[in-house]
């Protein structure tokens, strides 16, 4: 049977107190910068990649497509693999980052000085990016953004997580999708300013302005604190762990969650063989997969990419297009803000299934708008593209709310301690691998599939409501040293973990944490 919507994950687990402190919420507030870096990449990716003075530079195939010199079918006039790949290129370049170096770097470093190497890659891209002669030069730039995002995604994440107080994380952590959203809307305003600059060189200012929040991050970063969990994993002095933990949580009785923060660092040795070859850690694994393919399997990136594209295949002018998408990325960052104030009181899978729903309607209703009314010649009435681009809106509203951020938040809370960078990095991993099929993929399958395709994204939509339905534990309230409780009562995690090796392994912690009493 399903785990219940509306049970506890509370229970008998102990609770830590604290409150939000100044200093907490300044470090959480720069550390989340990281999130604006990454939305501003999105933002502006997908409007460049439709500005007549960047495609006739760069990609003069597509360039002619659109003036109609070339003559091809509406969901085929941005069709083009070096396209696709000036978009990917930046999340190839992440995942290889987050596979081979930052996973190790968090771990042994710190989350810290993964942000700082992070922001480093993040100017060098952006200068690169808005200084391009030619179209492999401006992928080389897009592929050192991949490289920040990939130390960036993997150590802010974490921090977020392990600096919030337990009953503040979800909108702590949610810190990360805000700020995402807010650079997205800063880029897609930024593109839509640029692409009036007469001489064509305004999508130089729109790549190159990714360096003003790269440079607020890294500098934030040299001055933001060391995680508590950090600092235990690395063998710091308990004492000084001590201190930083009271400052952090704003009183001086923090010894329980300090004991279990010492728990889970010795209950293993910590590495991405561990969490990939133990039982015990298979429904984590799970999530660090499933999560993260399933937030670009029901198309949101597709949207987020490609939505000024998309808009210009339906009939749209270039700049009513790139308007049109600072509209929905407002609608994007207005329910971002809706989710922080509702996050922490209702239930984790309850919002992941109701924004599902969501979803799926309106993306039903897309392709089936598209399928009835966009041909592969002509343009689409006025009137159905008012009502395609309001079902859009309702679509990224419905995402916003739901699995955008909820996608940053859960893995995070359901990863023990002694594996967690490394189930962090299986997890960033898991998102560029799907990201790139996307990316990569879209306006080839759009041009093949045409309104099938939202169909398609539909069908995975109804695929990940199923997963968190039936194998999704809550995770709402829950201390993350205390996690695996949930596991061990789930109806079929529990039969894959194992109770016997669960059991045991919650004694061993329970010893050792009495051992540090």
């Amino acid at each position: 049977m399903a785990a219940s919507l509306v049970d506890s994950a509370g229970g008998d687990d102990r609770q830590y107190g604290g409150r939000i402190t100044v200093f907490v919420a300044l470090s959480c507030a720069m550390a989340a910068m990281g999130g604006a870096i990454f939305g501003y990449d999105l933002g502006t990716s997908g409007g460049v990649s439709s500005m007549s003075s960047f495609l006739r530079e760069f990609f003069p195939d597509v360039y002619r497509r659109m003036q109609g010199d070339v003559h091809v079918s509406n969901y085929c006039k941005f069709d083009s693999q070096l396209l696709t790949l000036f978009t990917s290129s930046l999340y190839i370049a992440g995942l290889l980052t987050a596979l081979l170096l930052s996973s190790w770097f968090t771990a042994q470093r710190g989350r810290r000085p993964s942000m700082i190497v992070g922001g480093v890659g993040f100017l060098a891209g952006a200068a690169i990016s808005g200084g391009a002669v030619n179209v492999y030069m401006a992928i080389l730039g897009r592929a050192l953004l991949g490289v920040g995002l990939g130390f960036a995604n993997q150590a802010v994440l974490l921090y977020l997580s392990e600096m919030a107080p337990a009953r503040y994380r979800g909108a702590f952590s949610n810190g990360y999708q805000l700020t995402l959203c807010l650079g997205s809307l800063a880029a897609n305003v930024i593109n839509y300013g640029a692409d009036k600059i007469a001489g064509g060189w305004g999508w130089r200012l729109s790549l190159g302005l990714a360096g003003i929040p790269a440079a607020l991050f890294t500098l934030g970063a040299v001055f933001l604190p060391e995680t508590p969990n950090s600092l235990v994993q690395q063998g710091a002095d308990r004492g000084e762990v001590r201190a930083l933990l009271q400052k952090i949580r704003g009183m001086d009785a923090v010894d329980a969650e300090l004991n279990d923060i010492v728990a889970a660092s010795v209950a293993g040795t910590g590495g991405l063989r561990l969490f990939l070859t133990r039982r015990r850690y298979r429904p984590q694994l799970a999530v660090a997969v499933l999560m993260p393919a399933f937030t670009q399997l029901n198309g949101i990136n597709a949207i987020g990419f490609y939505a000024p594209a998309l808009l210009r295949t339906i009939g749209m002018g270039e700049s009513l297009a790139l308007f049109s998408t600072v509209i929905t990325v407002a609608i994007y960052t207005a329910s971002t803000v809706v989710f922080m104030l509702a996050v922490d009181r209702f239930r984790r899978r309850t919002l992941l299934i109701a924004g599902s729903l969501q979803m799926l309607a309106s993306e039903i209703l897309i392709g089936a708008v598209m399928a009835v009314e966009l041909g592969d010649e002509g343009g689409m009435g006025r009137g159905w593209a008012v009502a395609l681009f309001v079902l859009i809106g309702v679509y990224v509203a419905g995402y916003s709310w739901s699995w955008g951020p909820m996608t940053w938040l859960v893995p995070t809370e359901v990863f023990p301690l002694e594996v967690r960078s490394a189930a962090q990095s299986v997890a960033v991993a898991s998102g560029f691998v799907f990201t790139i099929f996307v990316a990569q993929g879209f306006l080839a399958m759009l041009c093949r599939m045409k309104a099938g395709l939202f169909f398609f994204f539909a069908g995975w939509i109804v695929v990940m409501t199923g997963f968190v339905y039936w194998f999704l534990p809550e995770t709402k309230g829950m201390p993350i040293e205390q996690i695996g409780k949930v596991w061990r009562e789930h109806w079929f995690w529990g039969k894959v973990v194992g109770v016997d090796e669960i059991q045991a392994s919650g004694r061993c912690e329970k010893e050792k944490s009495d051992e540090n009493l």
